[in-house]
Order: structure tokens, then sequence, then C-alpha cells
């Protein structure tokens, strides 16, 4: 049974409200542990609010978790915590981060399985999304991706969280092969795509068809892609955005590298409404997070979907099976095999390694 950790998230939106939500369903008690990390206190108070039927189990640590059961580790004992519909607070924001803090340390060591986060803001910190904090605190290499994913469909952002006048100076051969390098690395082990194809976003209008809308298709992007895809990995493209989703030629990719925010999260949300979910590639870790933000203009009031948290939970449960999978197949490959011409006669040579050179 996977163990799911969860992060409360900002107590002032709609964060409990979709977890209780989600395990209102007794079958997600078939496929999965959840373990919440937060306060007691603040999950009934929510509960009585949106008058939810979800009973959960309070440990006082990882180690009294059960299956079949909601788990609820308490993070802060017997402390008040004021609940304040509506806004983000200095309160809210410490006590997300106390619960992603909890989440983390238990991740980190193998005490849970995956991360499932709930929305919150960061406004007192250096980190600007969850996904940066995230990364801080599992791993040393600064190198990740954000996608967006709802089914077949796999938006990931080359930058993130840039004013869009320093995008084009960000766009350079190197992030685009750190980036694109991940994500296939990604849809291979992760989502157990065999021999994914992605298709990159052209950064300037009319895919830069002339100078007049801008040179870096011409002397960034498509050397690099060409250069990318001759050393095994499947890029193509780049296209204009309204090619690629005007015309519903997404369907054809396993994955769609955007250059910037808006170019990857508009389409996306259309093509999407309120199912997303928000995977970070490139950690040691699995972590995920419904893609849609605090909604306080409805928090408290029982009107929020949680269909987005519960694509969120599916997605980090097949994502670390396929992970396991992937890396159990690939951990003792078969060497290839010699064989040396002599006196006619095959005699093959078992002492003769030769080097991996994929990516």
């Amino acid at each position: 049974m996977i163990r799911v950790g969860i992060s409360q998230g900002d107590i002032n939106g709609i964060g409990y409200e979709i977890i209780l939500k989600t395990f209102e369903s007794e079958e997600m008690l078939e496929i999965c542990t959840p373990v919440i990390y937060g306060s007691p206190k603040v999950a009934t108070y929510h509960r009585k609010a949106i008058n939810s039927q979800t009973n959960f189990v309070v440990r006082n640590s990882i180690e009294e978790v059960q299956d079949k059961s909601v788990n609820m580790v308490n993070c802060f004992g017997e402390e008040e915590i004021k609940v304040e519909y509506g806004t983000p607070t200095p309160v809210s924001e410490k006590a997300a981060l106390i619960s992603l803090d909890h989440a983390i340390d238990d991740l980190k060591e193998g005490k849970i399985d995956v991360l499932v986060t709930a929305p919150f803001n960061l406004t007192n910190l250096a980190e600007a999304t969850q996904s940066e904090y995230i990364q801080k605190k599992t791993t040393e290499d600064k190198n990740s991706l954000t996608i967006m994913m709802a089914g077949s469909l796999r938006i990931a952002l080359a930058t993130e969280n840039l004013p869009i006048n320093q995008v084009s100076a960000t766009i350079t051969k190197e992030l685009l092969t750190e980036k694109l390098v991940i994500l296939q690395n990604t849809l291979k082990r992760d989502f157990y795509i065999d021999n994914p194809r992605i298709a990159v976003l052209a950064l300037n209008p009319r895919n830069g068809e002339n100078e007049f809308t801008g040179t870096e298709e011409k002397e960034i992007l498509k050397p690099t892609l060409e250069e990318l895809f001759n050393q095994g990995v499947r890029c193509f493209g780049p296209y204009a955005a309204d090619y690629i989703f005007g015309e519903n030629n997404y369907k054809h990719f396993d994955a769609i590298l955007a250059m910037y925010h808006d170019q990857g999260y508009t389409p996306f949300k259309a093509l999407t409404q309120d199912e997303g979910v928000n995977y970070t590639a490139g950690l040691p870790i699995v972590t995920t997070s419904p893609a849609h933000g605090n909604a306080y203009d409805i928090a408290g009031k029982g009107d929020a979907s949680e269909c987005a948290f519960r694509n969120a939970i599916y997605t980090a449960i097949d994502a670390i099976r396929n992970r396991r999978r992937y890396d159990s197949t690939h951990a003792h490959p078969l060497r290839r095999q010699y064989y040396e011409k002599r006196d006619d006669s095959d005699k093959l040579k078992l002492d003769q390694d030769t080097e991996d050179t994929t990516l």
C-alpha cells in the first residue's frame, strides 16, 4: 500500500476542504494510505464548516500510522491556530510550512512514499513556488522542471515566474538542454513511456519566421533541438503555440515544452478546466499538487472541487510505481555480446564491457 503524505496547505484557503472531500470515498483507502500532516483542531473546524462526513484518526507520529484509515499526524500539539477564511496571513503561511516540513522529513527518511501538497502562498521567502521550496529541501541540485498534466496532456515550463522581459535572455542552449533531458528522463522513468515524443514551442510570434519577430528560433532553439535529437532525445520543433493547441496537434506528442508560464498555463487551463495536476520533475522524490490556487473567494463555503487534488494523488501513486518498475527492470541490464572469429568458429566473449552512452 502506497503511503501518501499530504501537507495541509493554507488553512485559510480550500486545502482542507479538498482533502476531506477526497477521502469521503472509502475506495480511496483501497489504493493508498493517506497521511495528513496538520492540525486536528483546524481540520475539525473545516470539517464542521463544510459539513464533511470524513473521519480521520489522530496520530502522534508516523510510526502510529495504519492502513485502511485516514491518518492525521499532529504537527502542532495543543497549539491554537486561528483560521481566517479568504486571505493568507503570517499565521497560515507558518502553519503551511510546518506541515510541509514534517512531511518532507518523513519522505526523505522513507516513512512515506510520495508527497501531495495542498496549495498555499509563499510571501516571506525567497522561493516563489512550492516546487522551488521542496526542491531546496530535498536536493542540492537546482535542476527541476514543472509539468502541468491532465491525462495524456503534459505541458512543461522552460522558465517560471519570470517577468516577460527577462524570458528571452534566459532561453539558452544550456537551459533548453537541461529541461529537455529532465523531461525525457521523467517521461521514461516516472510515466513509463518507452520512446517519448516532445514538442517544443517557439518563443516568438509566427515561429520567428522573419527577423522582425525575433531570432531565438534560428540562433538557439533549432540548433539545440537538432543536436539533442541526434543524441537520442526525440524533440521536435520549434512550433508556434497556435499550431500545437489551436489545431489539436498536441495530441501527437507525449509532452510539450513551453518557453514561459502563460504560454503553457493558458492553454492548459482552457483544455483541462479544474482537473489538472502539477508534477515536479527532476527530484529524487515524487511530489504533486493540484494545478490551482487557494481559491480564497470560496474558502469555507463547501463549493470547492476536489477533482484536481484526487488526480494529484492518482498521479503520485502511478509515478512511484512506474519509477520502481523502471529502476527494477534497468538495474541489471544484459551486457552486449561480442563474438571473435577464430578458425571458422565463433567464440562468445563475455569479458568485454561497453560504456553506457545514454542520456
